[in-house]
């Protein structure tokens, strides 16, 4: 029916609104329960909006409604409004009870996402049919939506994630834990259920089962802004009220998700996409991360319930003589990736690997992103490999692989230029690389990818005698029950459509395991492997750190801080963190290697090559030396390379040159050379300036410094205070000796 007329405010909604700001909300959901038992339809219809926008919020983030999204389980109400909300609850018994009705609730037009409401505003037919023969032109001029119960049910609970939300001061919370979050996947588990069909609903009309919106088939083609229907109806996915009970069920499965994707994904248009061939696509919109955790969460339960297709299903559906009939439910486990999903999520994840800052917060993308292209983590089945291992991918999956082609290789590539300009040193950011890397060298996925990309570039006159263009992209819209679908066989075909659809007719495709790619690829491998070796010299200075700190603890010398940090440096910076970062990165060289098929022999020259070059840069701060069984090793050269600086101080005729040469210069070993029998090649060798620490190894210094901490202790002095006597004591003297020793000596 219509929207209905505009009328007085009924006593019930009065009522209510003056209770949600006296009752508690135990009371209040109590009062609904009854309300929604007890009253009319026409009665709950009033009340419906704003009951509505009190759970969910209101569209401009103005009324917060119940906070769902801040709601978490330790709340004590965080039961109560699952409760209340749940899909066979309450609430939804009364979108039931109104849907019977055929009653309509506004949206305007504005809310909708971007691309969409373009469409709409030009007198475009949106690809969605969700928003097909439901605009309406009311006397204040705002283009709005007419949904059904359902719809607006479902439009309100999908756009509460995009509504800004203000933490409270010291809020902190998993995302996973909130109510908003555990409520979407209760409705994904119902309505998309992995096992059986979708529960029928407990609330029915007179006619035995919940009324799902009329469809009158009606053509897409060629309506404008001044036709008195600007968008003709085209619901396909939305059988008629006589149809089998099982599609009666489907509608609601297929709203959800429409309503989900569309709202939570299609924020980006592909239009705008392919003129600038560049995920830096200027777009209003950027998701929170809380909004890509729960996007996370629909492509894990998506998959899921794809995976669950009965295999007799599957063959059958491959056949075009089969005689079995799936059931709707089954079919639209079929093509629900490819079909609602892969085209709006592609994008998606496209504009956030271009516009994510550069920290650690786009481990929730890369996640997602590596969730949709391993649907073989969602079968159901136990893993029987260890779990350190990469388990083969089965070869069924290749046809997946193919015409996702470019979730795989632009995605990976996208990335690749992120990881260049990421701090590899970072834990964290290790921790990506490792991911991505460890997903791509899964035995057989490289050679999938491999395959996809050469049945891409087949010439074109090889299409020619194939079948017609029948392959139905995304963009094209349609539901899953469109009799314009067709099943296309050529792979060919179907990958170059995968591709045109998105990338245009006129892409310039770069092959993931071509010449420029693994340039890149080459390039990330050196700066991984100086990543590696910078963690590694960080983290043994901090373990020589905290070895000199336990030893300088008996003088209570010691830091104060556990983790051996370094000042400017952050925990995950830590020693233990360090060598953490350094056994990733070294697995993720390993799984490159693999990906690219890299031999030791070529990674050892890269990253040799990036020795040499850095040799320059580094000479200045390390002596010669050379790499040993427990590090590095003076060489004699290395041993001798701070000698000249040494000589020129000592070679100064000033207080500083003869403090120095009294440091740094033994001259009784030359006195003792002097008088010894020796040649006079021998007596006439200078005395080159040098740093040597023996003399703290004789017995004599050992016996000394023994019998002075014993006076020290004598006189009640702490290993503290007699450390700093010697240390002074040896100091002055040093001093005395720099000042009156060639006096001493003359006389």
């Amino acid at each position: 029916m219509a929207a209905p007329t505009l009328q007085q405010p009924s006593f019930l909604l009065a009522n209510l609104k003056a209770d949600s700001t006296t009752k508690p909300l135990l009371h209040r959901c109590q009062d609904l329960v009854k309300i929604i038992d007890e009253y009319p339809a026409k009665e709950l219809h009033s009340i419906f909006p704003w009951l509505v926008e009190t759970v969910f919020g209101s569209l401009d983030g103005i009324i917060s409604g119940w906070n769902l999204r801040l709601l978490h389980s330790r709340s004590p109400e965080y039961n109560l409004v699952l409760d209340f909300l749940n899909p066979s609850g309450p609430m939804m018994k009364l979108v039931y009870k109104l849907q019977a009705e055929e009653y309509k609730y506004e949206v305007p037009v504005n809310y909708l996402p971007g691309p969409i409401k373009a469409c709409i505003q030009q007198g475009v037919l949106p690809d969605c049919p969700l928003f097909h023969n439901k605009l309406q032109f009311p006397l204040s001029g705002l283009l709005t939506l007419n949904f059904n119960p359902f719809e607006f049910y479902m439009f309100n609970l999908a756009y509460c994630l995009l509504t800004p939300k203000t933490y409270p001061p010291g809020h902190h919370g998993n995302t996973a834990d909130t109510a908003y979050f555990v409520l979407v996947d209760t409705y994904l588990k119902y309505f998309l259920p992995s096992e059986g069909n979708v529960p029928p609903s407990p609330f029915s009309d007179s006619r035995g089962s919940v009324t799902a919106p009329r469809s009158s088939g009606m053509s897409l083609s060629g309506y404008g802004v001044h036709s008195s229907s600007l968008l003709k109806h085209h619901i396909f996915h939305q059988p008629t009220v006589n149809a089998d009970p099982a599609a009666q069920e489907i509608w609601r499965t297929e709203t959800l998700l429409q309503m989900f994707v569309e709202v939570w994904l299609h924020h980006y248009s592909l239009e705008m996409y392919q003129k600038l061939q560049s995920p830096q696509v200027k777009e209003p919109f950027s998701p929170t991360e809380e909004h890509v955790l729960v996007v996370r969460l629909l492509v894990k339960h998506l998959h899921a319930f794809s995976n669950s297709l009965k295999p007799e299903q599957l063959s059958a559906s491959g056949s075009a003589h089969s005689h079995t009939h799936p059931s709707p439910l089954e079919e639209f486990k079929r093509v629900v990736v490819q079909r609602f999903v892969q085209q709006k999520l592609y994008l998606f994840l496209q504009h956030c690997f271009g516009h994510w800052p550069l920290d650690a917060s786009f481990r929730a993308i890369l996640e997602t992103w590596l969730s949709f292209i391993q649907p073989w983590r969602y079968t159901g089945e136990k893993a029987t490999a260890p779990p350190d291992q990469n388990r083969t991918v089965p070869e069924k999956w290749e046809a997946f692989v193919q015409e996702n082609l470019l979730v795989y290789t632009k995605l990976f590539q996208v990335f690749l230029n992120r990881a260049v300009r990421t701090d590899l040193v970072n834990a964290k950011n290790a921790l990506m690389i490792f991911r991505v890397a460890k997903v791509f060298s899964q035995p057989n996925l490289p050679e999938m990818i491999q395959k996809g990309e050469q049945l891409f570039l087949e010439p074109e006159h090889v299409l020619h005698h194939r079948q017609p263009r029948g392959y139905l992209s995304p963009s094209q819209g349609g539901s899953y029950l469109s009799p314009r679908q067709r099943t296309v066989t050529d792979t060919v075909f179907k990958v170059k459509s995968h591709v045109y659809s998105i990338e245009g007719q006129d892409c310039q495709y770069k092959q993931m395991f071509g010449t420029e790619l693994r340039a890149a690829v080459m390039k990330l491998i050196q700066q991984i492997a100086q990543a590696r070796q910078t963690a590694k010299r960080i983290s043994d200075h901090s373990s020589e750190i905290a070895a000199n700190n336990s030893f300088m603890s008996w003088f209570g010398l010691g830091t104060q801080d556990q983790n051996h940090t370094f000042n400017g440096t952050e925990a995950e910076e830590s020693g233990e963190c360090l060598k953490k970062t350094h056994d990733l990165l070294d697995k993720a060289l390993e799984f490159l290697c693999q990906i690219f098929k890299l031999n030791q022999g070529q990674l050892t020259q890269l990253i040799s090559n990036m020795g040499s070059s850095e040799d320059d840069a580094n000479g200045r701060q390390l002596p010669d030396c050379v790499q040993g069984q427990s590090g590095l090793i003076l060489t004699d050269l290395g041993r001798m390379q701070f000698g000249p600086r040494m000589n020129v101080l000592c070679s100064r005729s000033d207080f500083l040159g003869r403090m120095g040469r009294h440091y740094l210069t033994n001259p009784e070993t030359f006195t003792r050379l002097r008088h010894s029998p020796v040649t006079q090649r021998t007596m006439e060798r200078p005395r080159h300036p040098r740093i040597s620490l023996r003399p703290l190894a004789s017995y004599r210094t050992l016996l000394i410094l023994l019998l002075l901490y014993m006076i020290g202790a004598l006189l009640s002095f702490g290993p503290v205070s007699s450390t700093l006597l010697i240390i002074s004591g040896a100091f002055l003297y040093g001093l005395f000796m720099t000042l009156f020793g060639d006096k001493i000596k003359t006389h």
